[in-house]
């Protein structure tokens, strides 16, 4: 199989890479997280380089790429670790264009498109671990409008977005439904991610709401599919800046004489790292070209990609902080907000334990060494 990029792909990756050493550095992102966690302008830049129109058509004002191509995207925004609602424009545009009507895609896409409009999920409840099927919003029918009351936690961006993709129970099955943040009914209440981004809880008392499909369950499956796909490719970028920023670290850092990075043990440890890199990037690949892939093949490699993602994650994470000392958990010094983003990616669309029962699920009578 060939995994070499096309020249257009490249130019994506540098295009995106430049916006991000040159517009988003971290005296920046800092500036964002001292400001609540979240800003326009930088969401705007985004959508003028093309990135939230990414996965939509070009007839709704998006730029009509491809997965790999989204793919791309994510990794370099994850080198950056930037802080915009990204793959949530991803993930809606692609419920939308899955779901909903032909007037709903035709009044909400090319605002996405454009960043006019912030799209995003909100999936989690209290209690639910990760279950995203575990709800206990309810959807009521009157006079053939819908109200939905309950409470969504940890919705990225919730304060902040004009519309939210909420499920809910209709008669007795999982449905989904838009719901726009200032409509009557519905509140927010905003705070900061460990990662420094923005998060928030909605709280729903007979707030209105569009039926955007009563395939609730099959909507539910594809969204957390596809955010374990984006939340994979993210993380590579993640991680690849951290194994960087270590590495040139190790090349600086001075003991008995010498740098740091000279010592063999020193070296071995890079080398696991590498490793570990190397090991996400490709069940990165792999989920990505699994994601058009029929529902139950997707589902099984969104969760192995997960497993070894939370594996990579928390031993480049804590063996970077230890090579870097105490240095390292300081929030002046770059590393420690890679070390806190990685934290929060392991948990993002369930943890590795999570997704390792997903696996075992999934297990036919034949798996194993006599299958």
């Amino acid at each position: 199989m060939d995994f070499d990029f096309t020249s257009d792909q490249e130019q994506l990756r540098d295009a995106v890479r430049r916006y991000i050493d040159k517009s988003y550095r971290f005296d920046r992102r800092r500036a964002i997280i001292n400001a609540g966690g979240f800003d326009h302008e930088a969401h705007r830049a985004l959508a003028d380089l093309g990135i939230t129109g990414l996965r939509i058509p070009s007839f709704w004002g998006g730029t009509d790429l491809g997965l790999v191509e989204a793919m791309i995207a994510l990794e370099e925004l994850g080198r950056g670790i930037t802080l915009e609602p990204v793959i949530q424009s991803f993930i809606c545009s692609e419920l939308i264009r899955e779901f909903a009507s032909e007037e709903t895609k035709q009044s909400l896409l090319p605002g996405i498109a454009s960043g006019e409009t912030i799209c995003t999920l909100a999936l989690q409840e209290r209690g639910a671990r990760y279950d995203v099927h575990n709800c206990q919003t309810v959807a009521t029918r009157t006079e053939g409008r819908y109200a939905l009351t309950g409470t969504k936690n940890i919705v990225p961006v919730g304060d902040v977005a004009h519309v939210l993709l909420v499920p809910a129970i209709l008669d007795g099955a999982v449905s989904m439904f838009l719901v726009e943040r200032h409509t009557v009914g519905a509140s927010t209440h905003g705070y900061l991610l460990q990662d420094g981004g923005r998060g928030a809880d909605l709280r729903m008392e007979g707030a209105r709401a569009l039926l955007i499909t009563t395939f609730g369950t099959r909507a539910l499956q594809l969204a957390q599919d596809y955010g374990v796909a984006y939340t994979c490719a993210y993380a590579v970028g993640v991680l690849d800046k951290t194994l960087e920023t270590t590495v040139n670290y190790l090349k600086t850092r001075q003991q008995f004489g010498q740098a740091l990075a000279k010592f063999q043990v020193v070296r071995h440890r890079l080398a696991e790292m590498k490793m570990q890199l190397e090991l996400a990037r490709s069940m990165s690949y792999y989920v990505t070209m699994k994601l058009t892939s029929p529902d139950a093949d997707r589902t099984r490699a969104a969760a192995q990609a997960k497993c070894q993602l939370g594996q990579s994650m928390r031993f480049i994470g804590q063996q970077a902080v230890q090579l870097h000392g105490g240095i390292g958990l300081t929030d002046e010094y770059i590393l420690s907000h890679y070390f806190k983003t990685l934290t929060q990616l392991e948990m993002t669309f369930g943890d590795s334990l999570y997704h390792l029962g997903r696996v075992s699920e999934r297990l036919d009578e034949t798996s194993g060494v006599f299958g």
